[in-house]
């Protein structure tokens, strides 16, 4: 199947007792048995597997290209299911441009457990490679990153660690498996915070992670399984729906995306616009490799440089909402050091390019007039 047609019917089956075309919500936490041991059909518990979720995980696998796919209940809980994979020890080496939330979870959740976090520009792959040595376990690569739209080079990195025999994650959320396929460029595993393109009208909060190998899909299910953070039903059902329109969606994302990174570029208060789509973007040659398109997500900062400028000009847009998160289909704009990067502390967040005056921009599908104009009369 093609992508467009995988979408709506990869992994999927009609249901078959009644023939439905959509999965049902099957709200349910249990299932009868016939006898103890012995499960009527395929299901004993809810937390292990439910239908809904079987559905959801079907087609993650599957417009993916991965061998199992997992449905969590955020983000964060797939990305904490996947760290229960190392012990203490074991070194992981990351993107030094990372989402707040994964920043938090890496360096205060798991900062007593014995896991060693090393961050990284993962396109100084001289540096990159100084840090591997007999502990490091896992490479984590967030591409395109939030906020700053850095990328990473997926089979150049992939190429160093299967060399060393290391797991290779890459966070797909900002350019969703529309854009790119880091499994089939040579990483193990995907991780999505399916709230935001996957689920897309952001009603949902949802997580997951896809796996190339069953063998070791099959142990983070175990894990997934033994700790609980499984997504309910309803969500499931939720973000199934979204990924049923994901392409036409994202295309609308990619085309607005751009033409507001040229508005932004063009505009005499504006410093700096950070969007691989641009030719001057220091990733544009990286992200025209491995990527269909740039996707609808697009930072800049003011020539001005100053904090009190950007939320000035977040307070006053009108069409596109001041809040957290992204990838819905109405525009969002976000100020990352007060909001989705405050627990960085300030000196590593500025120390990363994540200044006073940086705005992270969710572009939307809205008439491109109304978003433009929108940006227009903000910076007034």
């Amino acid at each position: 199947m093609k992508f467009n047609t995988k979408v709506i019917h990869g992994g999927q089956h009609h249901e078959p007792v009644t023939g439905a075309v959509m999965p049902p919500v099957f709200q349910t936490s249990t299932y009868a048995q016939a006898s103890p041991g012995k499960p009527v059909g395929d299901y004993e518990y809810s937390r292990a597997a439910n239908p809904t979720r079987q559905a959801l995980e079907d087609a993650l696998a599957s417009i993916e290209n991965g061998a199992r796919g997992l449905a969590f209940a955020s983000g964060l809980a797939a990305t904490d299911c996947l760290l229960r994979l190392f012990k203490a020890g074991d070194e992981i080496i990351a993107m030094d441009d990372l989402y707040g939330g994964t920043y938090r979870l890496f360096t205060r959740l798991y900062k007593d457990s014995g896991l060693k976090f090393h961050f990284v520009d993962m396109n100084d792959l001289d540096a990159f490679q100084a840090l591997i040595n007999e502990n490091t376990k896992l490479v984590w690569v967030e591409t395109p990153t939030n906020p700053l739209m850095k990328l990473a080079d997926i089979a150049a990195i992939a190429e160093i660690t299967k060399k060393h025999n290391i797991l290779f994650a890459v966070d797909n959320t900002f350019a969703t498996p529309y854009l790119q396929k880091p499994l089939d460029l040579g990483a193990d595993i995907v991780m999505h915070s399916a709230t935001k393109y996957l689920g897309g009208h952001s009603d949902v909060i949802a997580g997951a992670l896809v796996i190339k190998d069953k063998a070791l899909g099959d142990e983070l299910h175990f894990k997934q399984f033994a700790t609980g953070g499984t997504l309910g039903p309803m969500d499931s059902y939720l973000v199934l729906r979204g990924i049923k329109t994901l392409h036409l969606r994202v295309q609308r994302h990619c085309e607005n995306g751009h033409k507001v990174a040229e508005f932004l570029s063009n505009h005499p208060a504006v410093d700096q616009v950070f969007y691989p789509g641009l030719p001057d973007h220091p990733f544009h040659a990286i992200a025209k490799k491995q990527m269909r398109d740039f996707g609808g997500m697009v930072s800049f900062t003011f020539k001005s440089g100053k904090g009190e400028d950007a939320i000035t000009f977040l307070e006053k847009v009108k069409v596109f909402t001041l809040a957290e998160s992204l990838g819905g289909v109405e525009s969002l704009a976000n100020h990352p050091a007060l909001m989705t990067h405050a627990s960085i502390p300030e000196d590593v967040r500025k120390a990363g390019g994540i200044s006073d005056d940086l705005v992270r921009l969710s572009v939307g599908v809205e008439d491109i007039d109304d978003l433009l104009a929108d940006l227009e009369q903000a910076f007034r």
